[in-house]
This record gives structure tokens, sequence and C-alpha cells, in this order.
């Protein structure tokens, strides 16, 4: 791979303009996600239909993630971005109208497979900056995710409150948000192809390299979807608990995840990845066993408290690592990324069935054997790290179009 110069001002300021990126991309899935009981009730589903309409989220985003790399090569990684997020967020606008099963069925295939391309495109352009800086910034990228994640919640459990029609309430979501993203995108890195660059495939099994991360990526994904889908449940059902407690779990468990995911660059830069992970799969190790053993909800808690702050870098390193696998990082980073939708469109089903034929005990037994994985197979994570580039800062240097 040949060395890239940048310079640090323009790497600087791309870094922040990916991270509003990132925080906008988050927002869209708050804003949706604190209405769906409301395009439940304004759809006339069951709990089993929502579930199943829900289940094309990752279909959608399956198909079309490796789309997201051609997409790039075809119009530059700066027009691509700005693109697929106008798509992504005037997404927004769709579940909402949806009037029945088959068409939120095809409103949320869409709204995946926007949101698949756009997070494709917007982690390899973070790993390309990452690179540049010759340091961790993907794990504080993710929290900025987290952050808009949250944010976009906050404001939809308040138009909730309002009885706002979600119609209204995502209309204006959408406009504010394709507003923020398109400005953000304005300072991103505008990587070109060279002429003789060959475009991506369509479509194409990811490399074997890109497996073995995205195994990694599996298990704590699956870790993720189980505890936020099942922690509420789990005081509930297992300890007793109200439900108010049960619900503040839930939240304690994002708001460590968020946290530890700013703050994470900072031990990663520290430490290196795989020395990360492995510690936070001790740490997710630890919380598991403390969830299944737990005798009261402070001790449940406090593992749901560990899991988060276990797992919460691990995707982020994992599209970091993906991205300096090979010589295509949107394809590598696609196939990583598909696997991890694959966990968390499968984690709660698993976790159910599970619970259903033993106990909820028993499935959290099984999400602290996939923990332990992750310290196991950490190493996986040192791919390409030799071929990151020295950053230079000339006076007048400026951020390359075409990659030598």
């Amino acid at each position: 791979m040949s060395e890239v110069v940048y310079d640090m001002r323009e790497l600087k300021r791309a870094r922040y303009a990916v991270a509003a990126v990132f925080a906008v991309h988050g927002a869209v899935t708050g804003s949706f996600a604190t209405r769906v009981p409301w395009i439940q009730d304004h759809a006339g589903l069951s709990t089993g239909q929502l579930g199943f309409a829900l289940a094309f989220t990752a279909l959608g985003a399956s198909v079309s993630m490796p789309l997201a790399g051609r997409i790039s090569h075809r119009f530059g990684s700066r027009a691509a971005l700005r693109g697929l997020m106008a798509l992504w967020t005037l997404a927004l606008i769709l579940p909402s109208q949806a009037p029945n099963l088959i068409g939120l069925c095809l409103a949320m295939f869409t709204f995946g497979a926007t949101a698949g391309m756009a997070d494709v495109a917007m982690n390899a352009l973070g790993v390309e900056i990452e690179r540049g800086l010759d340091k961790s910034i993907m794990s504080s990228l993710h929290g900025m995710w987290s952050a808009g994640a949250l944010i976009g919640s906050a404001g939809g459990t308040l138009a909730a409150h309002l009885g706002s029609d979600a119609r209204v309430h995502h209309a204006l979501a959408a406009a504010t948000l394709t507003v923020l993203g398109v400005v953000a995108c304005r300072w991103v890195l505008d990587l070109q192809p060279t002429e003789d660059e060959e475009a991506p495939p369509r479509f194409a099994l990811p490399p074997r390299s890109a497996l073995l991360i995205g195994a990694v990526g599996f298990c704590a994904v699956f870790a993720e979807g189980a505890s936020l889908d099942w922690s509420a449940v789990y005081l509930q059902d297992e300890l007793g608990s109200s439900d108010g407690l049960a619900a503040a779990s839930t939240t304690g468990f994002m708001l460590t995840m968020a946290v530890a995911r700013l703050v994470g660059d900072a031990v990663v830069n520290r430490f290196g990845a795989v020395r990360t992970v492995r510690a936070g799969g001790v740490l997710a190790v630890l919380g598991g066993l403390l969830i299944v053993v737990a005798d009261h909800p402070a001790v449940a808690m406090s593992g749901f408290a560990l899991l988060g702050l276990g797992i919460a870098v691990v995707v982020p390193l994992c599209f970091a690592a993906a991205g300096r696998s090979g010589p295509n990082p949107s394809q590598a980073i696609a196939g990583v990324a598909t696997i991890t939708y694959t966990s968390g469109l499968v984690a709660p089903s698993v976790i159910g069935s599970l619970a259903q034929a033993t106990s909820l005990m028993v499935s959290f037994g099984l999400v602290t054997v996939l923990a332990a994985g992750l310290a196991a197979f950490a190493g996986v994570l040192r791919a390409g790290d030799r071929d990151r580039p020295k950053v230079v800062s000339p006076p007048s240097a400026a951020v390359p179009g075409p990659r030598p």
C-alpha cells in the first residue's frame, strides 16, 4: 500500500465532520425506535406481524451494503456519502406512512437498505481518517452514533408524550436531519478512484479476513441485542423488579455503552485494539456471570453495566480492522457489517426461544459464553496495523483526491 500524505488540519476537520454524520445517522434510528408502538397501532399489526416487518430492516441492509463501495467508486466518497445520508434521513418518513403489513415490510426494507449503505460509507471514511491520523478514532465515532441515537430517542419520547402524530414528527425530524447530514458531508474527505482502479463488484462474498473479524463482532452484537431487548424482562421476570427499575437497567446499559465508546479511543491508543478487546471480553464475562447468579436487581444491573462496558468498543474496532485488512475497505466493512446486522437480528429471537425452552438465566449463560469469545479471538483485530501511514503536516499540503 502506498503511503498517503494528509494535511493535519484537513484531517481534523474531516474527523469532526464524520463524527457529525455518525450522530445524524444515530438520531434517525433513535427517532424511529421511539415511535414503533404508534406505527404498530397505525398499521393495525399484532406483535408477531410487527416482528416480521422489522426483520425486513436487516434484510434490506444485508442486500444493499455491498453496493456502497461501488457507489463511492462511481461518485467519490464525499458525494456518495452525501447522497446516501440524504436517502437514509428521508427514509425515516416511510414507516409511519405504512397503512398495513405489506406497506410496512416495504418501508422497512427501504429503511434498512439506505441505513446499511450509509453505514458502510461513513465507516469507510472513518477508517481512512483513522489511518491518516495514525491513532484510534472509531470508538468515539460510534460513541457519537450512540449519542445521536439517545438525542433522537429523547425527541421521540417527547413527541410521543405530547401525543404527536408520528407522520408529522418523522417528517420534521427527517427534514432537519437531512439538512444537518448534507451540511456535515461538505467537510468529509473526498477520495476519488485512480483511472486504472477497477470498480468493486456489485455483490461479492466478504474476504476471509472479514469473516474472522465479523465473528468477533457477531459475539459483541449478540450480547448487545440480547441486553437491549431482554434486560428489562430479565429484571421483571427473574428478579421481580418494578417496571421503572427494569427500564432503568436498559437505559443504564445504553448510557454505559455510549460513554465507553466516547472515551474508548484513549484506551485503544494506549493499549492497542487486541488487548482492549481481550480486557473487554473479561469484563463482559464478569458481567454475564453477575447476571446469571444475581439474586437482587442491583446485582443484575451491575452485570448489565459491566457487559455494556466490555462490548462497547468491539464493533468500532471490528470496522477499523476490516478497513485495514485488504485492498478494498468498503467490501471488507460491508462483510463485517452484514455479519453484525445478522447477529443483531437473530439475538433477540434466540434468547426468547431459549428462554421459553429453559429460562432467561440459561439464555444469558449463552451470552456469557459468547462474551468469552471476545477474549479468545481478539487477535484477529490485529489485521492491517502495519499498513498505517505516517502523518505529516506540511504548511500548504491538501488532502488529495485520488489515492496513489
